[in-house]
């Protein structure tokens, strides 16, 4: 980093080797305050050097999170506060302008590290928007527009503050780490309770991963949630919700566009509709003879290979439907043949190809779904005379049925948010219309599409892909709850 700050990766392996030498320095203290004789610790040497090791690694480890989180913010809202007001006045963003600035900050850095500019040129250019130009592009450096001075100004100011901001946690960071050690260290002795130290720490730490997943949930949530409503500040919630057209017009800010979901929500439930009709039959039944009909030594080699479709990238997936199964679906009733289908990129082709896609996950789940069903019904139903056939219709299916509904359900919200298959094997095309051989869009791929462009953030052309991924974050959600409810509220008859 520029302006004497410590790289990352070098931080945390002066922290990792502080750890290391704590854990052993650690060990040995507490095993010298005991004369050397282990049976007179508290605890087993390794919880002493365990205990001294999480002061030098869990502390400076949570502040450098947090100063990797929090100085961009601080940065980008400081040299926000510079920015002139000329500069604002043009009609530009300050996601844009901000932009601008990054890259150049960045190109500057690029060109020191090369040895193209020297520190001291780095910080005193500026006075000319072409030089900085030809000097960014000498080293690789593109800038769509040109830079103008208060740019690169900005630009000055933004590597400054990261400088500065990258030097104090480097050295506040490592002064945490060493100070930690010796504060557990000067601890280690023969009647410290470390042991009861450690695993409150292990515990603390365990805890810590398994909230991630719900903290993630809650910054997905109100980073949709608040662009959502300034998507609705913009536009009208009616016309979203029960608008039947879709048409953004990224050059009337929203005053010419219809962002109707209707069109969008019905390609993705019709698209989803095919697949889970393609999975279902397939991924049951394959897990019906997998489970109930088919040799220990088939079921090892026949379960791996299905569950390798789910290993597949979907982009691969949306090749094969781009180039395989939307022509194989035009030679069968295409214009030559019955004249239903115009094109390969169709609502059956990616319907199609999501089924295939989605069998491994029913055709899995049901498998463990269907084995954790007790020995002992099986049992009873041959003591009474059934066939196996009618065993497995009788008995095992329902006891097992909660949790493939469950097992169904999961694999429909899986359908609902894929992307790349419906982009190259429905086509981009939003319309209401019940033919299958139709080309249709769904939520995800206009999500996509709406910020790839060079539609302003501020605009309702941008904002509405947060509105559709609200949508579609409440849709999946929604199955993925009453899934789990279904699961839970049946299985405990069958356990």
């Amino acid at each position: 980093m520029d302006g004497g700050g410590m790289p990352i990766l070098w931080v945390v392996a002066v922290i990792f080797v502080v750890s290391v030498v704590g854990f052993i320095t650690g060990r040995a203290r507490a095993l010298q305050s005991a004369g050397g004789d282990a049976r007179r610790l508290h605890s087993l040497p390794i919880y002493y050097g365990s205990n001294v090791a999480l002061w030098a690694v869990v502390p400076a480890a949570a502040t450098l999170i947090v100063w990797l989180i929090v100085q961009p913010l601080l940065v980008n809202s400081r040299v926000v506060e510079t920015l002139p007001g000329s500069l604002l006045d043009e009609g530009s963003s300050i996601g844009l302008i901000m932009s601008d600035v990054r890259r150049v900050a960045e190109g500057l850095d690029v060109a020191v590290a090369q040895g193209a500019l020297s520190r001291d040129e780095a910080a005193s250019i500026g006075s000319s928007s072409v030089n900085i130009r030809e000097l960014l592009g000498s080293i690789g450096v593109a800038l769509g527009s040109d830079v103008s001075p208060e740019v690169v100004a900005a630009a000055q100011l933004y590597r400054g503050f990261n400088a500065t901001g990258a030097a104090l946690m480097s050295w506040i960071v490592l002064a945490i780490s060493v100070g930690g050690t010796a504060y557990a260290y000067r601890r280690s002795n023969a009647d410290f309770r470390a042991r009861n130290v450690v695993e409150r720490g292990v515990l603390g730490l365990l805890i810590g991963a398994a909230s991630i997943a719900i903290l993630t949930t809650i910054g997905i949530l109100f980073a949709l949630l608040f662009n959502t409503i300034e998507f609705f500040k913009l536009y009208p919630a009616t016309e979203f919700f029960f608008g039947t057209n879709w048409a953004p017009s990224f050059s009337g800010r929203g005053g010419l566009s219809d962002l109707g979901v209707l069109p969008l929500l019905w390609g993705t439930f019709y698209i989803s509709f095919i697949a889970m009709l393609v999975a279902v039959p397939i991924g049951l039944f394959s897990a019906i003879y997998l489970s109930e009909y088919a040799s220990p030594r088939l079921r090892s080699v026949a379960k791996p290979l299905i569950e390798i479709l789910a290993g597949i990238p979907t982009i691969v997936y949306g090749l094969f439907a781009l180039l395989t199964v939307g022509p194989l679906l035009v030679s069968l009733f295409g214009k030559d043949t019955l004249n239903w289908m115009q094109g390969g990129t169709a609502v059956m082709t990616a319907g199609l190809v999501m089924g295939i896609m989605l069998i491994p996950f029913v055709s899995s789940l049901s498998d463990d779904i269907i084995n954790a069903v007790p020995q002992a019904l099986r049992d009873g139903s041959y003591g009474l005379g059934a066939t196996q056939s009618e065993t497995i219709r009788l008995v095992i299916l329902p006891a097992a049925l909660p949790g493939i509904v469950g097992a169904i359900l999961l694999a429909a919200s899986r359908a609902i948010g894929e992307t790349m298959i419906v982009v190259l094997g429905a086509g981009a095309a939003a319309r209401l219309s019940m033919n299958p051989f139709d080309a249709m869009t769904t939520i995800t791929a206009k999500i996509v599409s709406q910020l790839t462009g060079d539609a302003d953030f501020s605009s309702p052309e941008a904002l509405v892909a947060f509105a559709l991924g609200m949508t579609l974050f409440v849709l999946t959600l929604g199955l993925n709850v009453f899934a789990l409810f279904i699961v839970r509220k049946y299985r405990e008859q069958y356990d």
